[in-house]
């Protein structure tokens, strides 16, 4: 029986420093989308750090955003001195309630792939949300800085699990 975990590095900073792989390459989303290397490009920073894709839901900005060999890398802040909201979301993380990202983009270019969903070579990204339940599984927050130590343990069974079944 195959069992599911979910992956995360979740550790959560007073001062709202935050980062994660916003969209990791050489896998699809959940609907089929695959985004290929190369298609993030012309990105205009700070970029909105929204919560759950709500355009009326600011909780800070990215303010760097990398494309690097494995995914879309983002860090930023979530403005809790400054915003009620970003403070609740902070909480979310800390407990692990959210760990997920999830970008809003505009497709520029792209083919359907067969099976479902498009290769995407070409976009617009003009946001990256904190979800609970990201499209694409690989997209996590990585850092929050300070976390519980639960999360680190739970990272650790995790790669003991996929050391054991030789993943």
């Amino acid at each position: 029986m195959e069992r599911a975990f979910f992956e995360t590095k979740v550790l959560a900073d007073e001062s709202g420093a935050i980062s994660g792989l916003a969209w990791k390459f050489g896998a699809p989303d959940r609907i089929g989308d695959w985004i290929e290397p190369g298609a993030f490009k012309g990105l205009k920073l700070p970029l909105p750090m929204l919560f759950g894709h709500d355009l009326n839901d600011p909780v800070g900005a990215w303010d760097r955003v990398e494309e690097k060999a494995d995914g879309l890398h983002v860090a930023g802040r979530l403005l809790v001195d400054e915003v009620a909201r970003a403070r609740e979301v902070r909480a979310l993380v800390k407990a692990g309630a959210v760990r997920g990202l999830s970008i809003g983009f505009v497709t520029r270019k792209a083919a359907a792939r067969s099976g479902g969903g498009r290769t995407i070579k070409a976009l617009e990204l003009f946001e990256v949300s904190l979800v609970s339940a990201p499209m694409h599984p690989g997209a996590k927050v990585t850092s929050a800085k300070s976390a519980a130590g639960a999360f680190a343990l739970a990272e650790s069974i995790r790669r003991a699990e996929a050391a054991i079944r030789g993943s």
